[in-house]
Formats: C-alpha cells, structure tokens, sequence
C-alpha cells in the first residue's frame, strides 16, 4: 500500500448517495455513517433509508429534480441506474435513460453546485473483451452491451465537465460485485446466483465456457473502501479500477462454493453463446497507489455470504442475456 502524501485528499462531511436504497448503496451509506458522514439517500421512489440516513425521493431524469436533490452536500456518490447488461439488452432504451440521461443530469446538478466533489460508479464492462488481463484504465474500452455503452458515455461527459467547467469529478469501474444485501430479483454476479441455487439443493448454471470465463470478484465491502478512497483522493478526471486484482474462472469459483458449504455442487453448463467467456480482471495499482487494498479472500466472502443468505435463500430472477439473437 502506498503511504505518500496525497495531492488531493478531502474532507467529506455531508454526502448524497443516488441509488441509496439499492445493493452497493445500502452499504455505502452504511459506511458513510460509520465515517461520522451525513447522509441523503436519493432514490427514484420512497424507500426505507439506512438507519441514521435522510431519504429524499426524486426522479433523476429530470434536470430540476437532479439539481434539487443534490444541493448542500460536499460530495455525490451516484450510483443510481440500471445495473444490469441483461435488462440492457432486453430494453436499451430503458438503460439509456437510466444510464445516460440521469448520468448527464447529475453532471449539470454537481456544475450547478459548485464545489461539490462527484464520485461516479461506472463498470468494468465498458471494456468489453479487452485486448490483455488485467485491465489497466488507459485500455482501449469496446463495450458490447448496451450497458457498458451507456455507462462509458457518462464517463467521456464527465472528463469534458472537468475541462470545460472545473467540477471536481472522477469514476470508479467496478468489476464483479458481491456479498450480502443483494437483490435476488436483480442479481446478476455470479457468486450470488451460485450460491442461491447450491444452498437450495438446486443445479449451479454457467452459461458460457466454465474455464475461459475468469472474473475479478470484489465483495462489496472492499469496493466500498475503494469508492471512499477514489472520492477522498481521487484525482479529477481520473477512473480507476476497483476489484480484487485476482483472476478466478467460474468453474474455480464453483470449487470455492464447495468449499465454503462444505457439499459438493451440480453443474450444469450452456456453452450456446461463449460471448463473454473472456478473462475480465483488474489492474488496480491506480487505486493502490491512493491507499486502496482489497482485504477479504474469496473464499472469506463466499462462507459470509453464504451465512447470510441462510440455507435456502430465495432463488434469482434475472437470467443471463448477452444477445437479443441468442434467447
């Protein structure tokens, strides 16, 4: 871990989260508290905020809403969005406005209210397949679903709200996301679709090639160190890659469940569509050198998950579609 001094390293205490009710939100708010930070959770409708958090409801997509909602704060987190590649593929319209169009709206609030810090959670799938592993931000980005497209989008704005207007703005790609808190009817990362269907007796499905398909599997605790690290010293500009730095193929991340639960595990596997079997890892020396260090195991997150969830959690909802020519 790097200990020199940062150029840029700022004091946080009040803070706007959009997407505040959802998965990584929920436990960022969660960590901002702990911090001593005020919190607003801001969100597309009335939710039940974090203990200790205010909840603002507003619709994003709306310029004088997204300005309202995010006035008074020394830094917006904005999370808010879809998250998912299979629901942009199914509705691109639906990831466009969600995406792109809040994307541009919080951009305008953060110029509006000047001197307000912007952290933007962005995602590891901008790259697409990327050309050599590990990723490193300066990596040519292909996005193939409409999603990742969406997502860097919002990204090329906010590098041209800095050095058109200054603002103080920089984003984080999060590569695969799990741990406790997550939505089944949206769960997408594969570590929490496994589990759901190994702890209720249920077949694990891959889809694509078990051992060509390797990820970089960040649980969330440890991506929310980072997005709190990129926001205090982040350099304006700047993305940064948040995850484990560890490649694991699914087929590894199914010996992991085994050996978390203690039982083996049936697998079942669809090689129909081998669009995304590809090595997605990331290079975080970036992140490092500001103070980042991921500090939970696979195998540690997986038997915590796995006590969470309890023996038969619900099972998810999302299917995995890479291509509309393809289900």
């Amino acid at each position: 871990m790097a200990n020199s001094p940062i150029s840029h390293d700022r004091t946080l205490r009040r803070a706007a989260v959009t997407g505040g009710s959802g998965f990584v939100g929920r436990n960022l708010v969660a960590a901002l508290l702990s911090a001593g930070i005020e919190v607003r959770s801001v969100d597309n409708r009335p939710s039940e905020p974090v203990p200790g958090a205010s909840a603002v409801t507003a619709d994003l997509r709306d310029p004088q809403q997204a300005v309202e909602a995010l006035a008074d704060v020394d830094v917006v987190f904005h999370l808010a969005g879809n998250p998912s590649g299979t629901v942009s593929v199914e509705d691109p319209l639906l990831d466009f406005s969600s995406n792109a169009v809040v994307g541009i709206n919080v951009l305008e609030a953060v110029r509006h209210h000047a001197g307000t810090r912007l952290l933007y959670l962005s995602t590891a799938m901008v790259y697409g397949q990327p050309e050599t592993t590990p990723c490193h931000e300066k990596d040519p980005c292909r996005p193939f679903y409409p999603y990742g497209a969406s997502k860097l989008a919002v990204e090329h704005w906010l590098n041209s709200y800095v050095a058109a207007y200054g603002i103080d703005a920089s984003a984080a790609r999060a590569f695969v996301v799990y741990g406790p808190g997550e939505d089944p009817r949206r769960a997408g990362a594969e570590p929490g679709q496994f589990l759901r269907w190994h702890l209720n007796g249920a077949p694990i499905r891959i889809t694509g090639d078990p051992d060509t398909k390797i990820r970089d599997f960040v649980h969330v605790d440890d991506l929310i160190a980072g997005l709190l690290v990129a926001a205090r010293r982040g350099e304006p500009g700047a993305v940064y890659n948040v995850g484990s730095g560890t490649s694991v193929s699914l087929r590894e991340l199914v010996s992991v469940i085994e050996a978390a639960t203690g039982r083996s595990a049936e697998v079942t596997v669809d090689e129909r569509d081998l669009t995304d079997s590809y090595a997605l890892v990331a290079d975080i020396s970036a992140l490092r050198e500001l103070g980042y260090e991921p500090r939970t195991p696979l195998g540690d997150g997986i038997q915590r998950l796995a006590a969470a969830m309890g023996p038969a959690p619900a099972l998810p909802a999302l299917s995995t579609v890479l291509s509309a020519t393809n289900h």
